[in-house]
This record gives structure tokens, C-alpha cells and sequence, in this order.
């Protein structure tokens, strides 16, 4: 790295520095941790893809394209379920949590349930979110010892140190508009490196000489994903449906986004753009592992800098050897800038979790100046043991990307079960939904630690059916009380039938990728 690209990336950080500095008044918890709810819906739809299209997608899932074993376009049958999600999540379930006006989804479990199906739930979410977040910092490290020859303790310490001031100091908002710059700077990286790799294979011609033909098949339609990863389309459809329902709407780091938004019809929008724009962003990133994952096939001293049980290695190096000076800078600021979003959302969602669960367990009434003092330290101390877990996050998957999808898949479903059968069932009890909860994650556990052949993103389906039958069935065979609150519709038949014809067309344009590839040639 030259002097130019050092000086980017110092005067990036210390813009966040100065950022949270900026953004560091706040009056009460809705400031902090829902910025007020007065952020435009724009700038909270690039939020919500930062968090999720981050520095793991820019390195993990080109990877899995290029390089890994039984990889390839068949990444982007992840994004196929997405609209379908998204019109799940608008029937009922966001705008009523919007319109309750909650800080955390999990106190909307305590008024239709109890107390202790929020502690439950809220355990899940930090178990999981922490992990999860410990992953994508891990990929990150990865990153700045191949480009800037530092060592993993310091990588991540420097990340951890920035994110924790920014992100204390500024609360939502510094998160939020650190994410919109963040998001910018990623998509601009990954085009950029389409665009330098095509021109040092020579073009698409070379590429699809090159390429295994497997590798393009986006879609898998000769399997049901029984046995293995093989990512048939089944599992990808309704596994999908599930994670994304569950990711957008009861995970805290991301529903938090949500309930920021001013009103229930910018809620819609922001979603509605999510379901838009995330597949052209992931075409990118896929293409990009295509088109690289050739160039290394066809170089033999980058290959040999790849190690060979480590495919997520193929992004850092390739950058290094083939970025000129300055961007090479600017890429590695976004990939940074892309760890640091979703460390800074786990950090401020952990947080309100934390500050939220704690007062309600103690039962005490805090003030405004008490309670952003224990959010702030509630958040430095997540941000200690995210990076903390950060050290063990390399052996779950062959990829980091699917590392983070394979965790998230033991507890979606059974999350996604208990909101909405708070949100559409009367008949649900507390006891019903609690014994529900704790046995869809005991299948799903004993799926994984029993060493089971089923593809793992089934773990969705098999969390959220065993958590709705088992809460139906102990709330029928017992007369425990049950709580109702109202809810709110807020989805169309129109807007319903855009987004089933949005992942139709998705489908579509994956099964003929192959051949509209072939003409670029």
C-alpha cells in the first residue's frame, strides 16, 4: 500500500471519529436508539443493506462464486425469496410493531405474552446477533493482514476501538448516515473490481472459456436439498422466505431500522426498496467472484497465495495485486467501512436489548441521563465481546458467508414462529409460545450437532414449524390466560402482488442467467 492509500483510510476513520462527536446529543432512548424517528426512509433502506451486504458479502460471497467447491451463481438464489419475505413482514407484523412505538420487537413479546418470552427471546437474539457479528469482524481481519501486513489482534482492535467511540457517542444516527456512506462505498468497490478484473482476463470471452459451466447455473432445480449443500431450490424458497421474514423483521439489529422510520407508509417504501435493490447489489458482488475466481484459475502465482482450505482469501489478494494506488485505499476504507456497520448496528441493538431487558427485569425507573449512561456502556461492553469471539470465528463453514447464514438458520424460524403467532393468533398462551420457542432451537441444535445430512438452510422450515405446533398444542391442553393486543395491516393486495411477481421475474432471470451470460461473450 502506498502513502495516498494510508492517508484515505486515516482520514476516513477519523471522519467517523468526528461524525459521532457531531451526532453525540441525544435527549432520551427513542434519540438514541430509534434516532428520534425523524431519518428519511432512504437513507434507513441503505442502512438495512449495509448491515446485511457487508464487508462478509464483498469477500465471502465472491468467494463462494469463484473458488469454492460446488460454488457458484447459485449465491444468488439467496435473494429469491427476499419479496415474498418482505410481503410477509408487511401484512401485519411491522406495522404493528411500528405503530406500538417499542424501542426493542422484544417488548411487544411482553405485552402479548410475558415477561419471560422477552427475556427468552432477547437470550436468542444476543446469543446469535453476537456470533454472528464476531464472524463478519473476523472477515475483516482477513482483509487488513493481506493488505496492510498487520496482525489479527490489532486489526481488530483498531476496528473494534473506532466503531465503539463512534457508535456510543452518536447513537442511531451516526450509525445510520456512517452506513449510507459505508453502503456507497462498498457497491463502488465491488463494481470497481468487475470492472478490473474484466479488463485483466481480457473480457467475458476468457471468462466463460475459463469458467466451469456448473458454476453459472444460478439455480438448482434437480434437487430438493435433502442431503448436503447442494442448494436446491426448495430450501432456498421457503428456508429463504423464512430467514429474510425473521432477519428483517424480529432481529433487533435490523428491526430497529425499522421502527425508526417516521411513519407506517415510509416503513413500507424502505422495505419495498430493500426487496428492489438487493439482487442487482448481490449480481454485482456474484459476477465480480465469476469473473476473479477465472483470473486466479488462469494465474498461478495468485493461486498459490490463496490458501487452499481458505477461499475467502481470493477478494483481499486480488485487490492487492491488481488495485492501483488510491483505490486501493478507497477499497479497502469500504470493506472497513462495511465491518464497522455491522459491528456499530450489533453494538446499538445489543444495547437497547440489554438497556431495555435490564430495567424491566430490576424494575426501575430510570431517567433520561441514567438510561443513555447504561446504553452507552451496555454497548462498549457488546462491543468487547463481539470482538472477543471475533478470535474463534474461522472454522463453522467452508465460507464465512455461509457460516453467518448457518448460525441464523437454528434460530429464524423459531423467532419468526413466536412473533407471528403473537401478531396472528388469540389462541397462543405465554406457556404455549415459550415451550415452542425452546423446542424449535433444541431440533434445530440437535439437526446440527447431531451431524444430520439435511442441507442446513432447511433448519428454517424445521425451527418454524416445530415452534408453531408445539405452541399450539400446549396452549390447546392448557388453560393458561392469554393476552391480545391489536394489529395493524399494512400490505395491499397490490403491493402483495408486486412483490410475488418480483421474485417470479428473479426466478426467471436466474434460470436464463447461463444463456444472457453467453451473449455478453
Amino acid at each position: 500500500m502506498s502513502t495516498l492509500d494510508y492517508i484515505i483510510i486515516g482520514s476516513y476513520l477519523t471522519g467517523l471519529l468526528l461524525l459521532g462527536f457531531v451526532l453525540r446529543h441525544q435527549r432520551n432512548r427513542q434519540d438514541y436508539f430509534l434516532a428520534g424517528r425523524d431519518l428519511a426512509w432512504p437513507a434507513l433502506t441503505l442502512s438495512v443493506m449495509a448491515t446485511q451486504l457487508s464487508a462478509v458479502s464483498f469477500i465471502s460471497a465472491p468467494a463462494f462464486v469463484g473458488l469454492r467447491e460446488g460454488g457458484g451463481l447459485l449465491w444468488l438464489s439467496y435473494e429469491l425469496a427476499l419479496p415474498v419475505a418482505v410481503a410477509l413482514m408487511l401484512w401485519k407484523l411491522m406495522p404493528t410493531l411500528h405503530r406500538i412505538g417499542v424501542v426493542s420487537v422484544y417488548d411487544f413479546l411482553e405485552q402479548r405474552f410475558s415477561r419471560f418470552t422477552r427475556l427468552l427471546i432477547s437470550a436468542v437474539f444476543q446469543l446469535s446477533r453476537s456470533f454472528a457479528t464476531a464472524i463478519m469482524i473476523y472477515a475483516v481481519s482477513i482483509l487488513l493482514q493481506s493488505t496492510m501486513g498487520i496482525g489479527q489482534y490489532v486489526s481488530l482492535l483498531a476496528i473494534g476501538f473506532i466503531t465503539l467511540i463512534y457508535s456510543a457517542m452518536g447513537g442511531m444516527k451516526a450509525v445510520v448516515y456512517g452506513d449510507v456512506i459505508q453502503m456507497l462505498l462498498i457497491v463502488m468497490g465491488a463494481a470497481g473490481c468487475l470492472w478490473l478484473g474484466l479488463d485483466a482476463i481480457g473480457g467475458w470471452d476468457p471468462v466463460l472459456a475459463i469458467v466451469d459451466p456448473a458454476r453459472l447455473q444460478a439455480v438448482n432445480t434437480s434437487s430438493f436439498g435433502v442431503t448436503g449443500n447442494d442448494f436446491g431450490l426448495l430450501p432456498m424458497l421457503f428456508g429463504g422466505v423464512i430467514l429474510y421474514a425473521s432477519y428483517y423483521g424480529c432481529d433487533q439489529s435490523e428491526a430497529q431500522r425499522a421502527l425508526s422510520n417516521s411513519s407506517v407508509a415510509n416503513l413500507r417504501k424502505m422495505l419495498f426498496a430493500v426487496a428492489v435493490l438487493r439482487f442487482p447489489i448481490v449480481l454485482i458482488y456474484c459476477l465480480a467472484g465469476l469473473v476473479i475466481g477465472a483470473l486466479v484459475t488462469t494465474n498461478t502465482e495468485l493461486r498459490q497465495l490463496i490458501p487452499a482450505d481458505n477461499p475467502d482469501w481470493m477478494m483481499p489478494v486480488f485487490i492487492v495485486h491488481y488495485l492501483p494506488s488510491g483505490m486501493l485505499g478507497l477499497l479497502v476504507v469500504a470493506i472497513m467501512a462495511a465491518a464497522m456497520s455491522s459491528l456499530s448496528s450489533a453494538i446499538n441493538s445489543l444495547a437497547a436489548v440489554t438497556t431495555e431487558d435490564i430495567q424491566r427485569v430490576r424494575k426501575i425507573k430510570l431517567s433520561d441521563s441514567q438510561y443513555l449512561k447504561r446504553a452507552r456502556i451496555a454497548g462498549v461492553i457488546w462491543g468487547i465481546i463481539t470482538l472477543t469471539l471475533s478470535l474463534f470465528a474461522g472454522e463453522i463453514a467452508p465460507t464465512i458467508i455461509e457460516a453467518i447464514n448457518k448460525i441464523g438458520s437454528v434460530f429464524y424460524g423459531p423467532v419468526l414462529a413466536t412473533f407471528l403467532l403473537g401478531v396472528h393468533s388469540r389462541r397462543v398462551s405465554a406457556k404455549g409460545v415459550n415451550i415452542g420457542l425452546l423446542t424449535g432451537v433444541a431440533v434445530n441444535l440437535g439437526l446440527w450437532l447431531g451431524g444430520s445430512e439435511l442441507f442446513w438452510f432447511w433448519w428454517n422450515v424445521t425451527g418454524f414449524l416445530t415452534c408453531i405446533c408445539s405452541a399450539v398444542f400446549v396452549s390447546r391442553i392448557t388453560s393458561t390466560k392469554r393476552t391480545t393486543l391489536p394489529s395493524v395491516t399494512g400490505l395491499s393486495m397490490v403491493e402483495a402482488v408486486l412483490l410475488i411477481s418480483w421474485a417470479g421475474g428473479l426466478i426467471a432471470l436466474c434460470l436464463s442467467l447461463p444463456a444472457l451470460l453467453t451473449l455478453l461473450a
